[in-house]
């Protein structure tokens, strides 16, 4: 079965979406602990927004996150589906 051929047949993008959506969370999550751990645990969530989503870099923070997880959950999607 093709790439599009099992992206046609029901079920794919609801599976796709259900691997992404918590691959998505995780990455996250680790990403900010990566980022500002100290920060994090200290409870200055100012500095956590200054460095991670203030003046733009939200938009590049998680425009990357999404980007992966979609991939991941496509690729995984593909492999599982039959």
């Amino acid at each position: 079965m093709t790439l599009l051929e099992k992206m046609r047949s029901p079920g794919f993008w609801t599976n796709v979406f259900k691997i992404a959506l918590p691959f998505f969370l995780f990455v996250t999550v680790i990403s900010l602990f990566m980022n500002s751990w100290r920060d994090i645990f200290a409870g200055d969530f100012a500095t956590v927004n200054e460095v991670n989503f203030s003046e733009g870099k939200w938009q590049r923070f998680f425009a990357l996150k999404i980007i992966i997880s979609y991939f991941y959950a496509l690729y995984i999607a593909f492999k599982r589906t039959k």
